[in-house]
């Protein structure tokens, strides 16, 4: 695979390649600018573009053609927990994935290839207001599904998806859960989550020590000794104190995705007001 766009040539960034989000169906891939840029002439290209080739997307922009270059038979979009969820509008999809590929590269996300298809759920699921704090491979124990669960300082996520149908969104808010533990295994270690009435269980089979990491986030805010208020939890999620020297590293990558037109200055301004307040 090459190092630079398909379209324009530059080389891509760590942003560009999360995921392999941007992949095509020849091997080649789009930087997120063009990616952007593309799915303006046609929207098939945001949810499906691993079905199109660079010389179709070529074609797509001798014509200017609006109609998918290849249609998609019986097309499912993502099915979520809010009914509304998929109507949301391509740009604010397009806004809030921005925003979710510059978290999960922030907390070094290691997520397997099999996750793709519920990274592309969570901008219906995660408003521009809502940040992942935790996210790790996992799915229900005694399923085949891949799947991914999602921590934020207001709820769990848990999004798994087979490999046909639509995805089965499960949301648990915090005040549901009553406690979180962990069972060590050296192949398939298992998260719980222990609720009102019954106890959900997580099988976490990719990668034993990205799941303890992802249980030392989330019992520090579900196993506090001392009952929480909604409002407390949400400040267990959002003031991690970092060093000056990594939010200079992060800010001067906001500029960076500023500059190639990724980020709008309202969204630079914003998250560069956050990476400030972080400062120990």
């Amino acid at each position: 695979m090459s190092n630079n766009c398909a379209l324009c040539k530059t080389e891509l960034t760590s942003m560009d390649t999360l995921l392999g989000a941007n992949k095509l169906s020849d091997g080649n891939v789009l930087c997120n600018k063009c990616l952007n840029e593309t799915s303006n002439i046609n929207e098939e290209l945001l949810y499906n573009l691993n079905k199109f080739s660079i010389d179709d997307i070529n074609e797509m922009l001798k014509t200017e053609k609006k109609e998918p270059v290849l249609p998609v038979a019986n097309q499912i979009l993502p099915v979520t927990i809010d009914s509304d969820a998929n109507q949301i509008p391509k740009e604010v999809y397009k806004r809030r994935q921005r925003k979710i590929k510059f978290e999960l590269e922030k907390l070094n996300a290691n997520l397997s290839m099999f996750t793709k298809g519920e990274i592309k759920e969570l901008p219906y699921l995660i408003s521009e207001e809502e940040q992942i704090i935790a996210i790790t491979d996992a799915q229900f124990v005694n399923t085949l599904d891949a799947g991914v669960l999602v921590a934020t300082p207001k709820r769990m996520i848990s999004v798994s998806k087979g490999m046909f149908g639509a995805a089965k969104i499960n949301d648990y808010h915090n005040e549901t859960i009553k406690s979180v533990s962990f069972v060590a295994d050296p192949r398939s270690p298992i998260i719980k989550l222990h609720l009102d009435e019954r106890v959900v269980e997580f099988e976490c089979y990719m990668d034993k020590e990205d799941a303890e990491k992802f249980y030392d986030t989330i019992k520090t805010i579900y196993n506090n000794p001392k009952e929480q208020s909604p409002k407390q939890i949400d400040t267990v999620g959002k003031s991690v104190s970092v060093s000056s020297e990594e939010v200079f590293n992060q800010l001067e990558k906001l500029g960076k995705l500023r500059e190639n037109g990724i980020l709008t200055d309202a969204e630079f301004a914003e998250q560069k007001k956050k990476l400030l307040e972080q400062l120990k």
